[in-house]
């Protein structure tokens, strides 16, 4: 593989404006930066890091800053990612909207969706709980992510058969029919009750016109300080309805001291009633 330097230079300026812009912290990631960008700039044509940038930098459609944002940050997912999340969610925080919301309305918010098989999931898990009784109640989702290009993945709902290994055989049955080169289309009762959006985590949340039972924000705080994350959990919090739950990646954490949230048990946080 191809291994270009980054010049301290040109790698504080990429790590300052990632830091600023995005909350990602890049500052001990140097070698994953020449890992994951070398091979791109060669391909392109530059000959290094700085005229690489320089493109990156002068791009006003902000194309090239998502393609980078892309190769610098992991969006590799599946469907029932984090099992112990669907496991909790069907045990305990659905019997509990069930029991609970007069309005029978559940929504949710997967906040870094990737390419959809989060999203995508959310709305089976709910569908498998109310079953027959699904046209009784409002059940959606938004699926928000900061870059365009894989929200139009998802919003193709096709997958390879390797994403789907830890769905049961039943739910692929229900909700996926098969397609080319080993791989399945999500159902129309799945993907009509999703909506995707553009969405930077860093920008203040525009979604107030009703507040989510459920917000999933997983894996993608681990790349934030953690000044930028709790601001981050503090403005999730505004736009959950009292009694509502925030899920994060298992390999995250919440300061309990810096939120008003109520820790549950690893990486399933409550807003108190």
């Amino acid at each position: 593989m191809a291994s270009l330097h980054i010049s301290d230079a040109d790698f504080k300026r990429l790590h300052e404006f990632m830091e600023s812009k995005y909350g990602i912290n890049l500052k001990q990631k140097k070698v994953l930066i020449e890992g994951r960008l070398s091979n791109t700039i060669i391909q392109r044509g530059f000959k290094d890091f700085n005229s690489f940038l320089n493109m990156i930098f002068a791009d006003r459609s902000g194309t090239e800053m998502v393609g980078l944002l892309n190769k610098l940050t992991t969006n590799h997912t599946f469907f029932m990612r984090e099992e112990e999340h669907y496991k909790y969610m069907k045990d305990v925080v659905l019997p509990y909207f069930e029991q609970t919301k007069t309005d029978r309305r559940v929504y949710l918010w997967s906040a870094a969706s990737s390419s959809g098989e989060e999203p995508y999931t959310n709305i089976m898990q709910l569908l498998e709980f109310f079953k027959n009784k699904t046209t009784m109640w409002n059940l959606s989702t938004l699926a928000t992510d900061i870059s365009q290009r894989v929200l139009d993945i998802a919003k193709t709902a096709i997958y390879h058969k390797d994403s789907m290994k830890n769905l049961e055989e039943s739910w692929k049955r229900k909700y996926f029919t098969p397609a080319e080169n080993d791989c399945f289309k999500v159902a129309t009762e799945v993907t009509k009750r999703v909506e995707f959006k553009t969405f930077n985590l860093m920008d203040n949340i525009p979604y107030r016109a009703y507040p989510f039972d459920l917000v999933f924000c997983r894996n993608v705080m681990i790349y934030f300080e953690m000044e930028v994350k709790i601001a981050l959990v503090n403005r999730l919090y505004d736009v959950i309805r009292p009694g509502g739950y925030l899920f994060i990646g298992h390999a995250e954490s919440i300061p309990r001291d810096k939120t008003k949230f109520e820790y549950v048990k690893p990486a399933i946080y409550r807003k108190p009633l």
